[in-house]
């Protein structure tokens, strides 16, 4: 089992940047990836940055060259520094970890919200 700890989120203006963490506790040796979703209001939650153990980063098409994921292995936490943030990115961020043994298991943090005023 996995435990995942948000935090960071707030409010900012346009144009502002945040960093959001995640710590991960738990079994974290089986982890294969980790990564970041958002739900905007009344919206499906979508991918927003995943980095796997190895392999490349995937960025969704609205925040790649404005968002940075990044991973701590010592401290077992993943980043997502966020620059030029729009209103649009509004919503509750959640951390993900990934865990493959034959079927894929997903675990979830309870979300930071994040609120970008124009």
């Amino acid at each position: 089992q996995v435990q995942l700890v948000e935090s960071g989120g707030g409010l900012v203006q346009a144009g502002g940047s945040l960093r959001l963490s995640c710590a991960a506790s738990g079994s974290i040796f089986s982890i294969n990836a980790m990564g970041w979703y958002r739900q905007a209001p009344g919206k499906q939650r979508q991918l927003v940055a995943t980095m796997p153990n190895y392999g490349s980063t995937n960025y969704a098409d609205s925040v790649e060259g404005r968002f940075t994921i990044s991973r701590d292995n010592v401290k077992n936490t993943v980043y997502l520094q966020m620059n030029s943030l729009k209103p649009e990115d509004t919503a509750v961020y959640y951390c993900n970890a990934r865990v493959v043994g034959g079927i894929s298991v997903d675990y979830w943090g309870k979300g930071t919200l994040v609120t970008v005023s124009s």
